[in-house]
């Protein structure tokens, strides 16, 4: 009789013990995946030079109190009219030159190309260069259209009368002004080669001086993406 009240006993105590060990390994299966996950995190900003907690830091120069930018409106390159506002929820890179630039705005719209091919094609889906002509005199429609195109499809060149282009340069701190070139070139414009970032919101976030490398560029992006 007593082998026969035992055995049950046994059988009860190890059902009972079942559920918890299946709980402890359920919680450590969490821990675990936590554990990996942000390992990962802690990875991928060291990867990219970035401190392991708080915000991400910048290569370009940081607005430390950003503003909203005016919108203004001018024509694409495409003959279409197009406002600043047209491309909120995405990032904004402004520039600022002109086509018949010889050097500066060239290399400066590379690394631009650069940078951007560096990025994922959803990352790019939200990224958009916009080229603004200070030279509205010889900056037609198929001259942006043609030059932008030579750098990547995707941007677009912008220009208008010279009182529009005014409107757009003025809120971003933009110099221009002509003066003689060679007979070849005719006149020169002596301008303002740096890079303003836009966030999603409009507001300017960063800029970036002459000769930023294109890697450098590409990492605030993707942050700012995220933002």
């Amino acid at each position: 009789m007593t082998s026969v009240t035992e055995t049950p006993t046994k059988v009860e105590n190890s059902t009972k013990r079942a559920p918890r060990s299946r709980a402890t390994i359920a919680i450590w299966a969490v821990l675990g995946i936590t554990l990996g996950i942000l390992l990962a995190y802690f990875a991928v900003r060291l990867a990219s030079g970035q401190p392991l907690i708080g915000p991400p830091r910048f290569n370009g120069i940081v607005m430390q109190s950003p503003q909203p930018m005016p919108n203004f409106t001018l024509t694409a390159h495409t003959g279409e009219k197009v406002s600043l506002n047209d491309y909120r929820d995405k990032v904004v890179l402004l520039y600022f030159g002109y086509t018949f630039c010889p050097d500066v705005c060239p290399a400066t719209m590379w690394e631009l190309s650069e940078a951007i091919g560096r990025l994922s094609p959803k990352q790019q889906d939200q990224v958009q260069v916009l080229m603004i002509s200070v030279d509205p005199e010889r900056d037609t429609t198929e001259k942006l259209a043609d030059y932008v195109a030579h750098f990547n499809p995707a941007f677009v060149g912008m220009t208008g009368t010279e009182d529009e282009i005014l409107s757009a340069t003025t809120p971003f701190g933009i110099y221009y002004e002509k003066h003689d070139g060679s007979a070849e070139s005719g006149y020169l414009i002596d301008h303002t080669a740096s890079v303003t970032v836009l966030d999603k919101d409009g507001y300017m976030r960063l800029i970036y001086p002459f000769n930023t490398p294109a890697e450098a560029i590409s990492a605030d992006l993707i942050h700012l993406i995220r933002q």
